[in-house]
């Protein structure tokens, strides 16, 4: 029997992890934040009074058997002077599943059934939610997009309404033998998953380990100057009793140009791999050269990406129990 992994995110760091799980045997469930209230996802959201589609739209294309066909197709965006101006297909497919089925769950299930998704996705919750950030000189900013862009850094994040819990998440979490907090905007995507009672007190009962997935680089007004450690330490403050076991950390390389181009005009620099004080934490660390550089055409800048295929093989040897015999290999190395 394929091992059953659970795996927490939003947006494009949930999305390149779960095409490298794809490529393994394990039954994968993928648990999406839905508080994206920005770009097209936003007006739908506005307009329609629906969920954020934006980062369910995201991960179905990751787990479709024909991604690469089925991406082009769910990323159209149409061009126009009209109210379609910047609409992805993709999320306009979904809205009208979740209006014909009455549910977002059940939209996603139609549509995994008829893209052949290679694992199950669910919403964190099936209400329309909106994410508030306590920044460090203690205002108060309302909306993921506004959270992003207000200068400063996050103290916490919470939610305004007291959501629903996705009822089935609690199930999956029950019967996990990995549960993986994703790379990604860690207060924005990641850390809305575990703002639920409900879903601290299952992981607490669960017998899976906990593995996180760390960030090629900090994210300004999230991370600024956050070392692995930071992250770790952020996760686990939203955590319940049980803490990560885990972190699968970058040890490649990150300079040249397009390094340079990150940090002047993204101000995005490379997050260390500070292993003392990791270790310090309790965390096993399974450290990799996990950096891609993905190419796009001229008009089009290069982007780093996690490896994902490396990324998907070390989750998978952790879920067999053989997480190690990777810190033996990398030590005879």
């Amino acid at each position: 029997m394929n091992k059953k992994v659970i795996v927490f995110g939003g947006g494009t760091g949930l999305s390149y992890l779960l095409r490298g799980l794809k490529q393994y045997p394990l039954d994968i469930t993928a648990v999406v934040s839905v508080c994206d209230d920005g770009g097209s996802t936003g007006k739908l959201r506005t307009e329609f009074n629906v969920l954020a589609p934006g980062d369910i739209r995201k991960v179905i294309e990751s787990l479709s058997d024909n991604e690469n066909e089925i991406s082009k197709l769910l990323n159209y965006r149409f061009e126009s002077n009209g109210e379609l101006n910047n609409h992805s297909l993709g999320n306009l497919i979904l809205l009208a599943e979740m209006k014909i089925q009455g549910s977002a769950q059940k939209a996603i299930e139609t549509l995994s059934d008829i893209l052949k998704l290679k694992g199950r996705v669910l919403p964190f919750t099936e209400d329309k939610v909106t994410l508030i950030g306590e920044m460090d000189d203690g205002s108060i900013v309302e909306g993921e997009h506004n959270i992003t862009k207000t200068p400063g850094n996050i103290k916490k994040v919470y939610y305004k309404e007291n959501p629903t819990i996705n009822e089935e998440i609690l199930e999956e979490i029950n019967s996990a033998d990995l549960i993986i907090l994703s790379m990604g905007s860690l207060f924005t995507s990641v850390i809305p998953n575990l703002l639920s009672d409900k879903i601290k007190s299952a992981i607490d009962k669960s017998n899976a380990s906990i593995v996180y997935c760390c960030n090629l680089f900090t994210q300004p007004g999230e991370t600024d100057e956050f070392k692995v450690s930071d992250h770790i330490n952020v996760l686990n403050s939203y955590l319940g009793n049980r803490k990560i076991e885990y972190v699968i950390a970058n040890d490649g390389e990150i300079d040249g140009n397009l390094a340079n181009k990150y940090a002047t005009e993204e101000q995005k620099d490379p997050v260390i791999l500070d292993k003392k004080e990791v270790e310090k934490l309790g965390v096993k660390i399974i450290n990799d050269d996990l950096v891609y550089i993905k190419k796009y055409s001229e008009d089009q800048r290069d982007v780093y990406r996690h490896n994902y295929v490396k990324l998907g093989f070390l989750i998978n040897t952790i879920a067999l129990g053989y997480a190690y015999m990777l810190n033996k290999k990398r030590k005879k190395q």
